[in-house]
């Protein structure tokens, strides 16, 4: 029922983004031929700004193009999933010498090789000087261009950093020693690859051979992701497939969900600005994307500081909110309630005072504010004099 729902998500969202698409063309010295490519770039995509966009590259563009088009949209719109390029590489009638590969060693050879050359050497470079490309890239393939990506894993420089093999059709030795390569890597890459009990029985017996050797690989950098999908062919799976893939590899830049809250935060050794700061700074070293931490994290970190009740972190998390939005009343509000908490109650009067001059925050409520407020007026204090040198420490 869901994979209906996303087909059909998928094929409202192609619609629309149709006049979207722009078509290209590059001529190669590597194949002496001028190939097209489709392409599509992020909503609201502008070329003068600094923004940078993960490259995703699409063997197969024919076929393949639209239904990644589509779902890039559907993820990138519940922001689960960063503002993608997008390019399809239109292959037709040379897709067989395109993925030509060495039957022993399973790597492309002869007109394979050339095409090989041609991303590397020239398609990527192409794209990267006429757009705001990130240094994280995608490669997708289904059938025999599934094979033929995994060719760039065998290169000494990663020009990719996830794959995203869809019922691969594996060659060669390559089927026997993708494992064994994916141990040796010491940046982050991401694998995914997926075939279903439906699938043509020799591709399936070789993928199956395959992630049994890739799940038994230890590397810290590796991630890798497989599905079996169940009553789908070689064709149906491939939506699921690419839904399931760019949920597992941008996985990192969704918003704080339930489960990583639980999992990682509530246990997390330390105070927990320093979890969020982390966590951003990977995005941003991974992706080549700086995202924003939203008011709505926040609040959700600040909770999970309430359950543990880690004061330290509520009091770091305020800072770290005023430093990020000066003009946003949350740092302040959150710095108003640690004081109130460690019973600075004239400290705290006077943030919640400040707190209102500032810009509104959806989930705060300016009359909650006042009657703490309100409160406190009513509350004696004789710690004056530490209170004016803690004032004075936080506006410095």
């Amino acid at each position: 029922m869901r994979k209906t729902i996303l087909i059909v998500l998928a094929c409202i969202l192609c619609t629309p983004l149709l006049a979207q698409i722009s078509y290209d063309e590059i001529s190669s010295s590597k194949l002496n031929v001028v190939r097209q490519l489709k392409i599509k770039l992020p909503k609201n995509y502008d070329p003068t700004s600094e923004l940078k966009y993960p490259l995703i590259i699409v063997f197969d563009g024919d076929y393949l193009f639209e239904p990644v088009t589509g779902l890039v949209d559907f993820q990138t719109y519940f922001d689960d999933m960063p503002g993608s390029i997008i390019v399809g590489v239109v292959q037709g009638s040379e897709r067989y010498y395109d993925g030509y590969c060495d039957e022993v060693t399973g790597l492309p050879k002869e007109s394979g090789l050339r095409f090989h050359d041609f991303v590397a050497d020239e398609l990527i470079p192409y794209l990267d000087s006429k757009y705001n490309t990130s240094k994280f890239r995608v490669a997708v393939g289904h059938d025999l261009m599934g094979n033929f990506i995994n060719s760039y894993l065998f290169k000494e420089d990663l020009l990719f950093q996830a794959y995203v093999c869809i019922s691969p059709d594996l060659s060669g030795a390559v089927k026997d020693y993708l494992g064994e390569r994916l141990e040796f890597f010491e940046d982050d890459i991401f694998y995914y690859m997926a075939t279903s009990d439906k699938d043509f029985p020799g591709i399936r017996e070789a993928v199956l051979k395959a992630n049994t050797q890739i799940s038994e690989v230890k590397n810290q950098y590796l991630t890798y992701y497989f599905d079996d999908f169940k009553n789908d062919t070689h064709y149906t799976l491939v939506t699921s497939a690419i839904s399931k893939s760019f949920d597992k590899i941008f996985e990192l830049y969704k918003p704080l969900r339930e489960k990583e809250l639980e999992e990682k935060v509530l246990p997390y050794e330390g105070t927990l600005d320093k979890y969020l700061v982390d966590r951003y700074n990977r995005i941003e070293d991974l992706f080549g994307i700086k995202k924003q931490i939203t008011e709505e994290e926040f609040e959700k970190v600040v909770k999970v500081a309430e359950q543990r009740n880690d004061l330290e972190s509520l009091e770091k998390i305020g800072k770290l909110a005023k430093k990020l939005n000066p003009n946003s009343l949350l740092g302040t509000y959150y710095l108003a309630q640690y004081a109130e908490k460690i019973g600075k109650t004239k400290k705290a009067k006077k943030l919640y005072e400040s707190a209102l001059t500032l810009n509104d925050v959806s989930h705060i409520n300016r009359d909650f504010i006042f009657s703490k407020i309100d409160e406190l007026s009513v509350v004696d204090t004789d710690e004056e004099g530490e209170e004016e040198e803690e004032d004075n420490d936080e506006e410095n």
